[in-house]
C-alpha cells in the first residue's frame, strides 16, 4: 500500500502530461483538386502570391474570417480565410500566417485548394466561392482510439447536442457563425462540442452542411475532428477544450475622469523572499525527479508495447496501447461460448473455411452470434488472429460486419461476430436455385455496398486499410440483403498517407489475387480493386472466377468476359436468371468490372472511383484493355501480361483454394 500513492500520483502526472501532448499535435487535413493547374511564373500564380500576403500580412481580420480576391479573369484568384471562433487575434494572425505557406507544400499547383491547419482554415479557388457550400469532408477524420461503454446511451446524448450546436450556429450572423456547449452523458461522462461554419454561408446551408460532417462522425467515439471545406465539427469527452474569451471591455463614458493608477505592490520582506527560494528549490529537485521517473517509467512501457507490436504484422507500435485495452474488455470466456453453441455441434456449423469451422450460437442474454473456431493446424497463426482482433474491433460501417469479442484459451482461439442470417454471398450466385432470388437490384445493391465498405477500408477509417482477400465467400448478407465484408485474418493496416507495401508472404485466394502481388509480392489498394473487380463479374454472370468448361477448351472468367465484350456481345456475360433490369446499367457495371482487372496498376480506378461510377451514369469510363490473366479459349494457352518479370511457372488449380506461403523471386 506504500507504493500505490506515488504510483498513483506518477500515473495521475502522465495523464496530464499526455493531454497536454495531445492537445498540442499539429493537425493538419487538406484537399487538391485536380480541375486545373498552374505554372510556375504564369500570372496565376502571381495573383495568389499577392493573395495569400495579402491574407497573411492582414492586422484587420474582423471575427476571425477573411474574404478577398485578386486578378481578372481567367487568372483570377478568389480565397476564404477562417479562424476558429475562440481564437485570439495574435493566434488567428500566427495561424494564417502559417497556413499560407504550408498550402503551396501541401497543393504545389493546383489553382483549387484548400487546407485546415489545426485551428484555422485557408481555401482558394479560380471559380466562385463566397457564399457557395461546399460540404467535401476532408482526410482524414480525427478520431479518438477510446470507445463509449454504453454506446447507445452515448450516442443519444451526443446527437441531441450536436443538434443543439447545429441549430445556434446556423442562426449566427454575417461575422459568426459558431457555437460550443456541452451535455451530459451516461457514465458521468461530459461531451463538450464545437461547431462553425463560414460565415459567409446562409442559415440553411451552415445548417446542411454540419449535418453531413455530423454523418462522418463515427459510432461509439469519445471525440472527433471532423474539417469540411465550409464548415468544422469537434467534440470530446471530459475535456473543455475550447477558450471562452471574455468580450472587451465597454469604452468609459465621454468626459469622465480616468481611472487612478494602481499602487505598486509591497516591496517582499526578508522572511518571504528566504520561504519563496526554498519553494522554488524544492519544486525544481520535484520536477526533476519526476522526470526521471516518468522517463524510467515511459522506457518500461515503451520495451513492452515493441515487444507486443514487433508480433503484429502491419500494426504500428504507437497505436498498440489503445487497442490492446479495448481488446482486453472483449474477451469472451470459452464456456460461454462452448454453452452458446451446443458444444459446437453439427448442427450449428455454418460452413468450413480454410482457416476453421464457422458456428452459429445464442448468449445467454438471447443474442445471436456467429462464432469462427479457428482450426489448430490453421494457417493463420497469433500474428493473423491478432491481426483480425486489433483491426476489426475498430472498424465501424454498415457494409462491414461487426466482431463482437474474441476468446483466446489453450489452443483454441474463437472470433465472435454479429450474426448474419443469409450467410455468404457464394452460397447464393454460384447456386442455380439460389441465384434466382438476386435480381439485378439485389444484385446491384451488392455491388454498391461492397464498393462503399471498401471505402471505408481504403480512405475513411481511422487508418487505410487493405483486405487482400476479398471474394464472395467473404461478403456476408443480412436480413435485408446488405452485405457486409468479412475476414479480416489477412488485412494490412497503413497509415493514411501510405499506399502499398510488399511481402515476401503471398496470401489470399486464387483468382481473385492481382497479377503484382501474384508476382512480386506488391500488394496496394489497388489490389483489392482488382478483387472487387473479379466480384462484380462473378456477380453479374453467376460464374466463379476459375476455369470454365467450353467444349474441349478451358476458359476462365475473365476471359470469358473479355472475349464476349471485344465481340459486342455483353449481354451473353449476364446470368440468365437475370429476368428484369436496365441492360445498360449491366453492362457498364461489367464495364466498371473490366476496368478493375487491368494489368496496369495505374490504369486501375480507386475505389472512390468506381463509387462515383456507380453512383452517376453521366460519368464517361475509360476503354478497358486486355484483363491481366487472360486464357486464349482457341489455344488454351494461359498468359500473364506482367512485362519484365522472372517468374515460375504456375500450376493451375481448378478448385477454389486459398495460396499460402509462395515466395516470388
Amino acid at each position: 500500500m506504500g507504493n500505490f500513492k506515488p504510483l498513483l500520483f506518477l500515473s495521475f502526472i502522465l495523464m496530464f502530461m499526455a493531454s497536454i501532448t495531445i492537445s498540442q499535435i499539429e493537425i493538419k487535413a487538406h484537399s487538391c483538386s485536380n480541375t486545373g493547374n498552374y505554372t510556375t511564373n504564369s500570372i496565376y500564380r502571381q495573383n495568389l502570391d499577392t493573395l495569400l500576403s495579402s491574407i497573411a500580412s492582414n492586422t484587420q481580420i474582423d471575427y476571425g474570417f477573411y474574404n478577398f480576391s485578386a486578378g481578372q479573369q481567367p487568372d483570377r484568384v478568389n480565397a476564404i480565410a477562417l479562424c476558429l471562433a475562440d481564437l485570439s487575434v495574435e493566434k488567428c494572425r500566427s495561424c494564417l500566417l502559417n497556413s499560407t505557406r504550408r498550402i503551396l507544400q501541401d497543393c504545389p499547383n493546383q489553382k483549387e485548394a484548400v487546407g485546415w491547419y489545426t485551428v484555422c482554415m485557408i481555401r482558394y479557388s479560380n471559380t466562385s466561392i463566397f457564399g457557395i457550400r461546399n460540404d467535401k469532408v476532408l482526410d482524414p477524420v480525427f478520431i479518438w482510439g477510446r470507445k463509449a461503454s454504453d454506446i447507445g446511451g452515448y450516442n443519444l446524448a451526443l446527437s441531441r447536442l450536436l443538434q443543439t450546436l447545429r441549430n445556434r450556429a446556423a442562426a449566427g450572423d454575417s461575422r459568426h457563425k459558431f457555437a460550443v456547449g456541452e451535455i451530459a452523458a451516461t457514465n458521468l461522462d461530459t461531451i463538450f462540442g464545437f461547431l462553425q461554419c463560414t460565415p459567409d454561408l446562409s442559415s440553411v446551408d451552415c445548417n446542411n452542411c454540419l449535418m453531413k460532417a455530423a454523418q462522418r462522425v463515427p459510432n461509439g467515439s469519445m471525440g472527433t475532428r471532423i474539417f469540411s471545406t465550409s464548415c468544422f465539427l469537434r467534440y470530446e469527452t471530459n475535456d473543455l477544450f475550447y477558450n471562452t474569451l471574455p468580450p472587451p471591455p465597454p469604452p468609459p463614458p465621454a468626459g469622465s475622469a480616468p481611472s487612478p493608477p494602481m499602487s505598486p505592490p509591497p516591496p517582499p520582506t526578508p522572511g518571504n523572499s528566504s520561504r519563496t527560494i526554498v519553494i522554488v528549490v524544492v519544486s525544481i529537485v520535484s520536477a526533476i525527479v519526476l522526470v526521471v521517473a516518468i522517463f524510467i517509467i515511459l522506457r518500461l512501457r515503451k520495451r513492452k508495447i515493441k515487444r507486443t507490436a514487433d508480433k503484429l504484422e502491419g500494426i504500428h507500435i504507437g497505436d498498440t496501447t489503445d487497442e490492446i485495452s479495448n481488446v482486453e474488455t472483449i474477451q469472451f470466456d470459452f464456456e460461454t461460448i462452448k454453452v452458446a453453441t451446443n458444444d459446437f455441434s453439427s448442427e450449428n456449423k455454418l460452413g468450413q473455411g480454410g482457416f476453421g469451422a464457422v458456428y452459429k450460437g445464442k448468449l445467454t442474454n438471447g443474442q445471436r452470434i456467429a462464432v469462427k473456431r479457428l482450426a489448430n493446424n490453421s494457417q493463420q497463426g497469433d500474428v493473423e488472429f491478432k491481426n483480425e482482433v486489433l483491426l476489426v474491433v475498430k472498424l465501424q460501417h454498415r457494409n462491414l460486419v461487426r466482431l463482437l469479442g474474441f476468446c483466446l484459451q489453450r489452443t483454441e482461439r474463437l472470433l465472435i461476430y454479429e450474426f448474419v442470417p443469409n450467410a455468404s454471398l457464394d452460397q447464393f450466385i454460384f447456386d442455380f436455385g439460389k441465384r434466382t432470388f438476386l435480381d439485378w437490384e439485389r444484385r446491384f445493391k451488392i455491388i454498391n455496398g461492397v464498393a462503399r465498405g471498401l471505402l471505408y477500408l481504403h480512405e475513411d477509417s481511422r487508418f487505410r486499410i487493405i483486405h487482400r482477400d476479398l471474394k464472395a465467400s467473404n461478403i456476408l448478407l443480412d436480413e435485408k440483403m446488405n452485405p457486409k465484408i468479412a475476414d479480416f485474418g489477412m488485412a494490412r493496416l497503413f497509415q493514411v498517407d501510405e499506399t502499398h507495401g510488399n511481402t515476401s508472404r503471398i496470401v489470399g485466394t486464387y483468382g481473385y489475387m492481382a497479377p503484382e502481388y501474384v508476382m512480386h509480392g506488391q500488394f496496394s489498394v489497388k489490389s483489392d480493386v482488382f478483387s472487387f473487380g473479379i466480384l462484380v463479374l462473378e456477380i453479374l454472370s453467376g460464374k466463379k472466377n476459375n476455369y470454365l468448361k467450353e467444349g474441349e477448351y478451358f476458359e476462365d472468367l475473365t476471359s470469358f468476359v473479355w472475349t464476349n465484350w471485344r465481340a459486342g456481345t455483353a449481354t451473353n456475360i449476364i446470368d440468365s436468371t437475370i429476368r428484369v433490369g436496365s441492360k445498360i446499367e449491366m453492362i457498364r457495371c461489367i464495364h466498371i468490372g473490366l476496368l478493375c482487372v487491368q494489368e496496369n496498376v495505374s490504369n486501375r480506378p480507386t475505389i472512390g472511383s468506381v463509387v462515383m461510377m456507380l453512383g452517376s451514369s453521366s460519368l464517361t469510363l475509360p476503354i478497358p484493355s486486355q484483363p491481366a490473366f487472360f486464357v486464349d479459349s482457341a489455344t488454351n494457352e494461359f498468359n500473364i501480361n506482367v512485362t519484365s518479370c522472372e517468374c515460375v511457372s504456375v500450376q493451375l488449380s481448378r478448385n477454389d483454394i486459398s495460396i499460402t506461403e509462395f515466395h516470388p523471386r
